[in-house]
């Protein structure tokens, strides 16, 4: 992958978690734990594209639909399992 594309993914997952966060609301801690969460399910969509071999979605050497398709399952599961009550 190229310093740019790397560069942009970058950006592109800490949009993605900021504007959940944006959506979902919460503090800090929410942010960072939203910003954590797709940056793991951004790289993990585009290891799994790659290593598949996969061609829909892809913009230079990012696959860019996987990764975010990975990004917001991550961030959905994240949320999900955040919110279980501890008794």
């Amino acid at each position: 992958m190229t310093l740019p594309a790397f560069i942009f993914s970058a950006i592109l997952a800490t949009l993605y978690g900021a504007g959940f966060h944006f959506w979902r609301g919460g503090g800090l801690g929410r942010l960072l734990l939203y910003l954590v969460l797709a940056w793991i399910g951004f790289w993990a969509g585009q290891g799994v594209a790659a290593w598949l071999g996969w061609e829909l979605g892809k913009l230079g050497p990012l696959h860019l639909l996987a990764a975010t398709a990975g990004s917001l399952l991550c961030l959905s599961l994240g949320h999900w399992l955040s919110l279980i009550d501890e008794r």
